[in-house]
């Protein structure tokens, strides 16, 4: 044999004999390893616990769920139901990875009806902490306790309990000191602990349930309550009354709930509750159609309060998209995206709509009297200004109120109460104007208080409701160019505005193709005339793009109209008689919402003369 071949073949048979001693470098992970890596996606801190537990609870068919927690969840989390509880084998399955009771083959996954599937959470939560499962099927005389710690069985035995189950959870993450170490302060993590609660409170508000936190109850909340009830539980009355209700149906896409008035928003999306079927949960296109719902109500720096419930069939949905559920995907998006917008846009412009600045005053609850435990008499000071409404037949003066219609106040009449827009309350049944202020504002007086109005933001609002109807009502008066304007777009703007081209005639735009990406644009609708034709057609092309037809048709009216209505508002120092003020108060009583302009800014703030007394010591 050649001497390079033996010199091979020895190097070949060496590498064959160390391969043979060498372990190798892909393994199979131990059981205690696998659960506590699971326990990674599904036990992100206490809070994760809390939401496990419950969620299990209500699977069951708990109709009371009491949660206990201490040292912010650290040393303990428990949980107490009332559900259907598990047999023995039962309660030894539960704590096996991928062992549960909701699905049966991979059909199920299509159309998950529970807010629990996967098989996950209880194995996971024992392999990171000392567990403890107390259980008793409904109708058994014995129940079952097992102990778990850090993944490891420890005990099982008889033991003496009611229906339903009890799970403790201690020292969390005990085993896994780098996850313990990065778990926050006791008052953060109780945070999240008690948000966890309140979301799961709010999409089950019929059942019962309680919050202990070292050893005090801090939360009870009855069984058979509705969302409204769980609502003012949990936030107040004051909270609820700034809130409107939500239904609407589109197809297979029924939505319920409550939104905020556009005068009650915070600066994040802390009190965005969503709810699919059932499961508390995020998807971006909701998001972006609560942002559409509240277009031209709210600023954009501005969120809405919204409890937001969207039911559909289960195989419409897709709940197995995110490792711990928290997002979902729709399998018709559109649908739902067009369902939510639609619902929020009628919860807040339907008839009865009453926006209010402050709650007690102006939204159903009964409205602060003005202080009657004093009168005094200034004299030589300037008379103020009053007007009774030139074209509302009065009611009468209010009971109690200063300065009825016979003393130059304005009493809404029946005309006012309606609305030309069919709103069921006018945000004043009596009000006289005092006066203007820092050369823009003007002080109002009204039978709750006084309100200061900004007439370029009322203004605004007026302009906007009227050119809206304009449009949305198919009587948009169309005004020529003296001279036709050539505007030449990107392709890819020019290719939107030719697919849209019969659509953007029906809304008033003299519009033909020129060749090339150019079109002639010889009319435009009356209310936007003032703006340029290129900025507005691209503009309303991407927004079509953007949202669909219905959504974008809507979108780019709203915008391009508010802009034409900021452009013919007053502005600050203009010169306004007491005759255009009064057309002001007049029409803004009559808009759908008078409370924000289109860009969200407020048009009105009311300061009630319940607050004026408690700000004097008088209450």
């Amino acid at each position: 044999m050649p001497e390079p071949l033996c010199v091979l073949l020895l190097a070949t048979l060496r590498r064959y004999s160390e391969s043979m001693v060498s372990p190798p470098h892909i393994l199979v992970l131990s059981d205690h390893i696998v659960n506590k890596i699971a326990a990674g996606e599904v036990v992100e801190r206490p809070a994760s616990v809390v939401k496990e537990l419950m969620e299990n609870a209500i699977d069951a068919g708990a109709s009371q769920v009491d949660v206990e927690i201490v040292e912010g969840g650290r040393k303990l989390v428990a949980a107490r139901d009332n559900g259907s509880g598990m047999s023995r084998d039962d309660a030894l399955l539960s704590i096996e990875r991928h062992a549960t009771s909701k699905i049966r083959d991979v059909d199920d996954i299509e159309r998950i009806a529970t807010l629990g599937f996967r098989g996950e959470a209880l194995a996971a939560i024992a392999s990171v902490s000392r567990f403890r499962l107390i259980t008793c099927a409904r109708g058994e005389t014995v129940g079952t306790e097992i102990r778990v710690t850090g993944g490891k069985l420890q005990d099982v035995r008889d033991i003496g309990a009611p229906a339903g189950a009890s799970v403790e959870v201690r020292d969390l993450f005990f085993n896994v000191p780098v996850r313990r170490k990065f778990l926050r302060s006791q008052p953060t993590e109780l945070s999240h602990l008690r948000g966890v609660f309140i979301v799961q409170a709010l999409a089950h508000p019929d059942r019962g349930m309680s919050l202990r936190v070292d050893g005090a109850e801090i939360c009870r909340l009855a069984a058979g309550s509705n969302l409204e009830d769980r609502i003012r539980e949990l936030f107040g009355r004051e909270y609820l009354s700034n809130l409107r209700p939500l239904r609407h149906e589109a197809g297979d896409v029924r939505i319920s709930g409550h939104v905020s008035l556009p005068s009650m928003s915070r600066s994040d999306r802390t009190e965005q509750f969503i709810f699919v079927n059932g499961r508390a949960t995020t998807a971006a296109l909701i998001a972006y159609a609560i942002r559409e719902g509240y277009h031209t109500l709210l600023a954009a720096d501005r969120q809405p309060s919204v409890f937001l419930f969207v039911a559909l069939d289960p195989g419409l949905v897709d709940v197995n998209a995110h490792p711990t559920k928290k997002e979902v995907r729709f399998r018709r998006p559109s649908e739902v995206r067009d369902a939510v917008v639609a619902a929020i846009r009628l919860a807040l412009g339907s008839p009865g709509l009453q926006a209010v600045i402050r709650p007690e005053a102006w939204n159903g609850v009964p409205r602060a009297k003005p202080p009657a435990q004093i009168q005094l008499a200034i004299e030589n000071l300037p008379a103020a200004r009053a007007f009774q409404y030139p074209r509302l037949p009065p009611l009468g003066p209010a009971a109690g109120r200063p300065g009825g219609p016979e003393t130059g106040g304005v009493s809404a009449g029946p005309d006012a109460a309606t609305g030309v827009a069919g709103r069921a309350t006018a945000p004043w049944s009596w009000c006289r104007v005092v006066g203007q202020i820092g050369g823009l504002y003007v002080l109002l007086e009204t039978e709750d208080g006084f309100v200061v109005m900004d007439p370029h933001a009322a203004h605004e609002r007026v302009l906007f409701e009227r050119f809206m109807a304009e449009v949305t009502g198919r009587r948009v008066q169309t005004q020529g160019l003296l001279t036709p304007e050539t505007v030449e777009f990107q392709p890819q703007d020019a290719q939107r505005v030719r697919k849209r081209l019969e659509l953007l005639r029906e809304m008033g735009f003299g519009l033909s193709e020129f060749g090339g990406d150019a079109f002639l644009v010889d009319a435009l609708p009356t209310c936007l005339a003032e703006g340029s034709a290129r900025a507005i057609l691209i503009e309303i092309a991407r927004s079509l793009e953007v949202a669909g037809p219905r959504g974008g048709k809507g979108r780019w009216q709203e915008e391009a109209i508010a802009q034409a209505a900021c452009k013919s508002a007053f502005k600050a120092r203009d010169k306004l008689n007491l005759a255009e003020i009064e057309k002001l108060v007049v029409d803004l009583a009559l808009a759908e919402m008078p409370y924000t302009c289109p860009h969200g800014r407020p048009t009105l703030i009311f300061t009630s003369f319940h607050e004026l007394n408690r700000r004097f010591g008088r209450e």
